[in-house]
């Protein structure tokens, strides 16, 4: 397929665009960066330029659109430029995909959406966190991609089966450079993330390669039919970063959780993605304890500082 992936130049649309070129597909990046390593024809587009956004699909004709542009990291920005920015980016990528009769549109959300780390409190409704869990919201990134969900599921029922639409909640990315020591996009590297277990607390401990994430996307291509048009997917690692089971890890920085987190025992993660595994068949097959160089030296149960 000839194949359009927007912010292909970031963190994980590095491996997004590597893993589309490399399954065989005709890949556009569109990014207001370049990278020079990616292997495909890459243009500079400012995505809320309707007019330019219209030209590049006329141009490119693409069969699929996966949409990654964003502001991606939560306050860097004033709230309401993180709000209107990621808002229109989609909006206007959307609009268009329909307008040019495109088939397949995935678009990354966050896990952020169900609220963890509000300053007003929160605690989970259940552990394992699934596709089912309500939104709450606290920021203006987490409401931005909440917006997304919504206007990919409004686009989704207008257009019918014309353009099949999907959403994906990427869990805490971590691109292949950072296992060797890269800063992560919160400023730390992977291994601190490990050693102070307060870093990785807030967001329960997610987290997923972006090479698995990208192989989400070829199978969400491949099997976009067998979900519901605007389907909302989780997309984690099969275990959670951190070197001790959640049981024991979640509650010492979410009170009131103890009961909610004991079944988590074992590497098991707080995030499921049994809903891709189960429609699309995909299962993430990276982890820190194979990718992390410090982790198979020291050892994971030498990771963990003790409070």
């Amino acid at each position: 397929m000839r194949i359009l992936v927007t912010g292909g130049a970031g963190r994980l649309g590095r491996s997004v665009v590597a893993a589309l070129a490399g399954a065989g597909h005709e890949v556009l990046s569109a990014d207001r960066d370049a990278a020079p390593e990616l292997p495909v024809e890459q243009v500079a587009l400012d995505l809320t330029d309707r007019t330019a956004v219209d030209d590049v699909f006329t141009r490119f004709a693409p069969d699929g659109v996966i949409h990654l542009a964003a502001i991606s990291v939560p306050f860097s920005a004033p709230e309401h430029v993180i709000y209107e920015t990621n808002t229109r980016l989609a909006f206007t990528v959307f609009e268009a995909a329909v307008a040019a009769g495109v088939s397949l549109v995935l678009a990354a959300s966050s896990p952020t959406v169900i609220g963890y780390g509000s300053p007003s409190g929160w605690l989970p409704a259940s552990l394992p966190i699934d596709e089912t869990h309500e939104l709450a919201p606290w920021n203006a990134y987490s409401l931005s991609k909440q917006a997304i969900e919504n206007a990919a599921a409004m686009f989704a029922r207008a257009a019918g089966d014309g353009t099949r639409f999907g959403i994906f909640r990427p869990c805490f990315v971590i691109s292949p450079e950072e296992w060797h020591g890269a800063q992560t996009q919160q400023g730390h590297t992977v291994l601190e993330r490990l050693l102070h277990p307060e870093l990785a607390a807030v967001s329960l401990f997610n987290y997923v390669d972006s090479r698995d994430a990208a192989d989400f996307v070829l199978a969400w291509l491949a099997h976009a039919g067998a979900a519901p048009n605007g389907s909302v997917f989780f997309v984690g690692a099969a275990d959670a970063l951190a070197a001790l089971p959640l049981a024991e890890l979640v509650p010492r920085y979410l009170p009131g959780s103890s009961a909610l987190a004991a079944s988590l025992t074992g590497d098991l993660p707080a995030f499921s993605s049994e809903k891709a595994e189960r429609l699309l068949g995909w299962r993430a097959s990276r982890s820190w304890r194979n990718e992390l160089p410090d982790a198979s030296e020291r050892g994971a149960s030498n990771l963990v500082r003790t409070p």
